[in-house]
């Protein structure tokens, strides 16, 4: 137990680079190398992506990893703005196809789809997640510790929905502004279409990237405060095949390597 009470860290792995650009390779090789095991032994992969800044360097160094089957892979991500136009740079699926799907030949892509009928987008989303199970998921921590976009306010640890529409909390918006994926407070959508927290994590293996300053009280909480809704990324430590990765300025202070004397 920390001294606070709360159950001590129960991640996999963790591995702290000294960049974020390492960090990035770092993550990419371990998720490559999960790749290349799942696919000798089984017909297709089915991995879901998050889409944000933090992920940039991972998915980079991820569409160069060679020795690939892309096409045994069927890709989901995790979550989408509603009451953005369907041909908007912005949304997650579009960010995603910049980044990573148009580089590679996937077997399939899945994105989530336009409202009008939300509740409808949500049902066939989750159907499609349903249809068998998800090996590996590529996510990170919000500024707000949030997973997807289970923010503090809506974060459900024992959810029983696979998919739903959520309501996005003040930082969670602010952190869209910060890592300029829109101009102002105003343009951020207030709601969106979200993966859950036991959806995300019932996957069979998890590859979490976090980096950045902004990020670093996040992982403390979620690596060290107590498990429950005010960090959703607590709940990580539950899972039993979670690897953490880290850049210098997004590690703990007890995770930093001691100066040399």
């Amino acid at each position: 137990m920390t001294a606070s009470g709360a159950p001590e860290i129960a991640v996999t792995r963790i591995a702290t680079s000294e960049t974020r650009d390492a960090m990035g390779r770092a993550a990419a090789h371990d998720i490559a190398a999960a790749l290349r095991d799942r696919l000798a032994r089984q017909h297709r992969v089915r991995m879901v992506f998050a889409a944000a800044p933090s992920q940039a360097e991972m998915l980079d160094a991820l569409a160069s990893e060679r020795d690939i089957d892309w096409r045994g892979v069927t890709a989901f991500h995790m979550d989408e703005y509603l009451g953005l136009p369907s041909h908007a740079p912005e949304r997650f699926g579009a960010w995603l196809t910049r980044h990573f799907f148009s580089r590679i030949p996937l077997g399939a892509v899945h994105v989530i789809g336009q409202e009008p009928d939300a509740d409808r987008e949500t049902a066939r989303y989750a159907a499609l997640l349903a249809e068998a199970p998800i090996d590996i998921v590529c996510l990170g921590i919000g500024v707000n510790g949030h997973l997807a976009f289970n923010d503090p306010p809506v974060a459900d640890l024992h959810d029983a929905k696979q998919v739903k529409v959520v309501e996005l909390d003040a930082i969670c918006r602010r952190q869209q502004v910060d890592d300029k994926c829109f101009a102002t407070l105003d343009d951020v959508p207030t709601h969106a279409i979200t993966l859950t927290i036991p959806r995300l994590l019932d996957a069979r293996q998890l590859f979490c990237v976090v980096p950045g300053a902004t990020k670093r009280a996040a992982v403390e909480q979620s690596l060290y405060g107590p498990i429950g809704a005010a960090c959703p990324a607590s709940a990580l430590r539950t899972h039993p095949r979670c690897t953490l990765y880290l850049d210098r300025d997004s590690a703990p202070p007890r995770l930093q390597a001691p100066a040399r004397a």
